[in-house]
């Protein structure tokens, strides 16, 4: 068995793996009752499951120069999903669409009423 053929093994693995982390975000995406359970299952199952497609396809690839858009993919995956979360999140807060009994600690302040 060649070392090739151990790294298309493996690059399958990887690939089958992060489809089927996004698979079930996608599920928890549909089911999960409100706005913050939804964002859960939209980031993190969300995010390994790219991160796993983009090393499968990367070990699939090996000497490619495309490797490195690759790379760059994943990257900015890892920025922009916290911060997209976040803003979600807070705007799931100010419009008071989540189950508040589901919360054990809230720690964002009432909002202020508006001056003017």
């Amino acid at each position: 068995m060649s070392a090739a053929t151990v790294l298309d093994g493996l690059s399958a693995v990887l690939l089958l793996l992060g489809a089927s982390l996004a698979l079930a975000a996608a599920v928890g995406v549909l089911r999960l009752p409100d706005v913050l359970s939804r964002m859960h299952a939209a980031t993190k199952p969300q995010v390994l499951g790219i991160l796993l497609c983009l090393s499968g396809a990367a070990l699939r690839l090996r000497d490619s120069p495309d490797v490195w858009l690759l790379v760059l993919a994943a990257v900015f995956q890892l920025l922009t999903a916290p911060v997209s979360a976040h803003m979600v999140a807070r705007v799931a807060n100010r419009s008071r669409h989540y189950r508040r009994a589901g919360l054990f600690v809230d720690e964002l302040p009432p909002e202020r009423p508006q001056q003017g």
